[in-house]
């Protein structure tokens, strides 16, 4: 049986037919922050902005090796599985039918049809992504079609192997640490099988959107779980089940060395990188950045490559993230109040704001039988500070008020 290192070099080879390899740029930022080596793998500047195209390229690779005649693939995908199965597809000049979400954004839709070309079929079918899945296995079975797993698969897990491989051959040296997010698992098992192999010095941390810690959940139970409950903003890494094969390649990792994401401090990370870096990160794809103030006193004079695993990232969230990143950071409240109806009651409460205090939203439900009205009010400050200041005097002229900004069901609704 050929050893792992032997088969994720043969895929990083192969890849060279597709793509060169991506940077490993060193990134004087946080390197100077942190007082280490920083280096960043960036996969968000492969051809299809993250690593999903290696993981594609290798699995349809080695099932047309094996069935030269099989010229029909199938996937389920949102997002970038979708778009490196399309690239895939073109390289190799078979035909792919890929299911999506009809709750697809068209921005992804419209990339994952360019890359592809005519070598495609979408098929948009389902809110829900589990729906989306079980339509597009029905037909694989009618079509007798390969399904490309996004990361449940061993072919893929050696492609996306190669990361690792590129990562040292780049380096020259085996790097102290490694940060690599995880949400399906592919990425994550392939990199440490490769390097555990050839670098066994080398230590690993993984990073988990908090609310998709499906890695978590199955090194809690040792098996691989359904999590009832996923949040999907971290959607390139927010899987609610591990797959089978890549958790029988992870077991070993030990549970304090997964780390959890907030979703809104994540949206920080990604803010930062953009205006202080100029990089273009999705969600899942800062996740590893995310984590190294959690890390900055172990990895102190240190080499750390971070994966970045994506840049898919869609403008028209920006202010979304913008907005989360604010609440995270304590910038940007939300309040409800009761306000006196009455002549000067709204004039008195301004004056209670300061001279950074910045009204963003203010909704005021004025109902005639009553004498206090309701206000949803948004207010937006330069110092997270002012709010205690804000808030002592609002008690000091007896108004009754309720901060709802980590209020996660109010906030959905309200704001």
């Amino acid at each position: 049986m050929t050893d792992f290192p032997t088969l994720a070099h043969a895929a990083t080879s192969a890849l060279r037919e597709l793509f060169p390899e991506t940077p490993l740029q060193r990134n004087d930022h946080l390197s100077a922050r942190y007082g280490a080596e920083i280096w960043l793998k960036r996969e968000d500047l492969s051809p299809v902005r993250s690593y999903k195209l290696r993981g594609a390229f290798n699995a349809m690779r080695k099932v047309r090796a094996r069935q030269p005649e099989q010229g029909e693939f199938v996937c389920a995908s949102a997002g970038n599985h979708a778009q490196g199965v399309a690239f895939a597809c073109r390289h190799f000049g078979v035909h792919g039918t890929i299911f999506m979400p009809v709750t697809t954004p068209q921005q992804k839709i419209d990339k994952t049809r360019i890359f592809g070309g005519d070598q495609i079929t979408i098929q948009l079918t389902g809110d829900y992504f589990d729906q989306t899945l079980a339509a597009a296995q029905a037909f694989c079975a009618q079509a007798n079609a390969h399904f490309l797993s996004p990361f449940d698969d061993p072919d893929v897990i050696e492609g996306q192997a190669s990361v690792g491989v590129e990562m040292l051959d780049q380096l020259g040296r085996a790097p102290d640490l490694v940060i690599l997010p995880v949400g399906g698992g592919g990425l994550a098992s392939g990199v440490t099988g490769y390097l555990r192999a050839v670098a066994p010095k080398t230590d690993f941390r993984f990073v988990e959107p908090l609310g998709g810690a499906s890695l978590t959940a199955a090194l809690r139970d040792g098996t691989p779980v359904k999590l009832p409950r996923v949040n999907s903003f971290v959607d390139g890494a927010a899987v609610a089940r591990i797959g089978d094969t890549n958790f029988a390649r992870l077991a070993w990792v030990a549970r304090d060395n997964v780390l959890l994401a907030p979703e809104d401090r994540i949206c920080v990370t990604m803010l930062e990188m953009l205006n202080v870096e100029g990089i273009v990160l999705e969600p899942a794809g800062a996740l590893s950045v995310d984590v190294l103030p959690e890390l900055a006193d172990e990895i102190r004079g240190k080499t750390v490559v971070c994966v970045t695993s994506g840049g898919n990232f869609d403008f028209e969230r920006l202010p979304e993230v913008k907005e989360r990143a604010q609440r995270y950071s304590g910038l940007k409240k939300y309040f409800i109040l009761r306000m006196p109806q009455r002549p000067g009651a709204l004039r008195e409460f301004l004056n209670l704001l300061g001279p950074d205090d910045d009204i963003t939203r203010f909704e005021y439900l004025k109902k005639s039988a009553r004498n206090f009205g309701s206000v949803l009010i948004g207010i937006e400050t330069k110092d997270a500070s002012h709010f205690r200041h804000f808030t002592d005097r609002m008690d000091a002229a007896g108004l009754a008020f309720r901060d709802i900004t980590a209020d996660e069901a109010l906030a959905e609704f309200l704001i």
